[in-house]
């Protein structure tokens, strides 16, 4: 049985710019559309020639291989011819495949936001297309505020279809640009435009603002729609876009979808998801949602148990698809609800291998709920977690032990007059016998004990060169000043891999320096392993 063909068109370039705190430079912009074509998608909408500086650059050449380049702009403005408009020149002028337009398909929003007649707004609509067409470009519509003008007034929403479409417009894609309609909506009117229009012409433009941006694309699907608009992790003005990270594994391993559509990405570009969501938050400078569907980091993760037992005997008892189907990996968590089978499955990720009736597997269970009810989770610092396996087990090495450390910080005058704060950590150490001392300055004592720490660590120094603090979180476990707190550190290596530790004390530079020094200790467990390994 032959299948309807689907196509993806990306928007993070254009409409995910738009959030909140981003902001694309041009060669951020070329790097994600890289990523872009790693996994496939058909269209990649790269900005507003003519609106910014960054954006007139990246369209002064190509920057896809197979992907359609495409420019955004608006339909030309009322009383003036479309060569006279200057934002529809600087569309036709970019160098890309297609050229994508925004359009009034409400009644309300063409008086009061253009100000203009309903006729004058269809003329604009046809002129624009027709001079693209003339171009030799693919020309898209994108119906702004559709859903809500429809409800207003259909027979105007469904002129503004057809006349795009008479004029040669490839899609219309209609948008939920205030993002507040409901799936079972969206699901009857796009029944009701198909049958003016053909739905391999038809897409859908969904965003976020009721959590529904991806149920209501599948839902436009479902009711013929062939075109899905959306953005990488989701990203978009005010709550974001359709998340085509979730919604691409959806279509392809979902047999509601994928047994009667299919679409330009491969089973084996899938695999690429989780690393190419990942590598955009990195290049976004934060840190990837764990709870993200198909690509988080606890997507795959079971905590429970009993859960750990099943999935055992039969991963599908507790996962939907495989997690190496999109590039992903089985997490079985550690924590006070865990059992043997949960510690066999983390030991065996860490190249330990126990038999499930080895007397030390109940010490270290022992020992991992003992220190939880102490405050520490070994949930999300999966680091810590293996150098405790490893103590328990007595197979831990020690590269180094801390003899003392200090940290002082001192609010003083400059020679300018000025009030600064300086901090300064002394950290003393033994590597091999040997006792060596550093002093650093930091940006805050912790900054300052984990530059000193790794400024003299012997004959270690050099294995260590590529740690890099990604990230600090505290979290106060009781109330008021004096309570326990628990410090998660993110580290991340030349090679790309992240590790979590974790460290828990009354002090927080105390939790502080415990989850730094396990990070080193954990960076010089994988350099030595790859030593040995070599």
């Amino acid at each position: 049985m032959s299948k309807d063909r689907l196509y993806l068109f990306d928007t993070t370039l254009r409409d995910g710019a738009q959030t909140a705190g981003i902001e694309f430079s041009l060669e951020d912009k070329i790097s994600i559309a890289a990523l872009l074509e790693e996994i496939g998608v058909d269209y990649v909408e790269g900005g507003f020639p003519g609106a910014n500086v960054i954006d007139d650059q990246f369209f002064a050449e190509k920057r896809t291989q197979k992907a359609r380049f495409t420019a955004f702009g608006m339909t030309k403005r009322a009383g003036r011819s479309v060569s006279n408009d200057p934002g529809v020149q600087a569309v036709l002028n970019a160098r890309s495949d297609a050229a994508c337009y925004v359009a009034k398909t409400s009644p309300r929003q063409v008086k009061i936001a253009l100000g203009i007649s309903l006729e004058e707004n269809l003329d604009g609509l046809r002129e624009t297309v027709a001079a693209t067409v003339a171009a030799g470009k693919e020309a898209l519509i994108d119906c702004e505020h559709f859903f809500d003008g429809y409800k207003e007034d259909p027979a105007y929403a469904l002129k503004c279809v057809k006349t795009a479409l008479d004029a040669g417009a490839r899609w219309v894609v209609l948008c939920d640009t205030n993002g507040g309609t409901m799936p079972s909506e969206v699901e009857a009117i796009v029944t009701a435009v198909l049958k003016v229009a053909p739905g391999d012409h038809i897409g859908i433009h969904a965003h976020d603002d009721t959590g529904q941006a991806v149920a209501n694309s599948l839902a436009a699907v479902r009711a013929g729609a062939r075109q899905i608009q959306g953005t990488l992790n989701g990203i978009g003005e005010r709550c974001g876009n359709a998340n085509l990270v979730t919604l691409i594994p959806t279509l392809l391993l979902k047999p509601v979808f994928s047994d009667h559509l299919e679409t330009g990405i491969s089973l084996e570009q899938l695999t690429h998801l989780t690393q190419v969501s990942r590598a955009f938050d990195e290049l976004l400078n934060r840190a990837p949602a764990r709870q993200a569907p198909y690509v988080g980091a606890s997507a795959f993760a079971t905590k429970a148990g009993i859960h750990a037992s099943a999935l055992a005997k039969d991963f599908s008892t507790y996962e939907h698809v495989p997690p190496e189907s999109v590039g992903n990996e089985r997490s079985i968590m550690v924590s006070q609800q865990a059992g043997k089978s949960n510690l066999l499955t983390a030991l065996k990720r860490h190249g330990i291998a126990l038999d499930k009736d080895d007397r030390r597997l109940e010490g270290l269970l022992r020992t991992v709920k003992e220190r939880e009810a102490r405050g520490y989770s070994y949930d999300g610092a999966d680091a810590s977690f293996a150098i405790l396996a490893r103590r328990v087990l007595g197979t831990l090495p020690e590269f180094f032990s801390v003899e003392s450390y200090r940290a002082s910080v001192e609010r003083r005058q400059s020679v300018q007059g000025e009030e600064v704060t300086v901090t300064e950590a002394v950290v003393k150490i033994v590597v091999d016998g040997e006792r060596l001392m550093s002093v650093a300055e930091g940006n805050g004592p912790v900054n300052a004990l984990d530059v000193a720490m790794r400024k003299d660590l012997g004959k270690y120094s050099d294995r260590i060169g590529d740690l890099e603090l990604v990230d600090f979180k505290v979290r106060i476990l009781d109330g008021g000043t004096g309570a326990v707190t628990r410090v998660l550190v993110e580290s991340r290596d030349a090679t790309g891999e992240r590790w979590y530790t974790i460290g828990v004390s009354a002090n927080i530079i105390d939790a502080s320096f415990e989850a730094l020094y396990e990070s080193i200790t954990y960076k010089l467990m994988k350099t030595e392993a790859g030593a040995s390994a070599a």
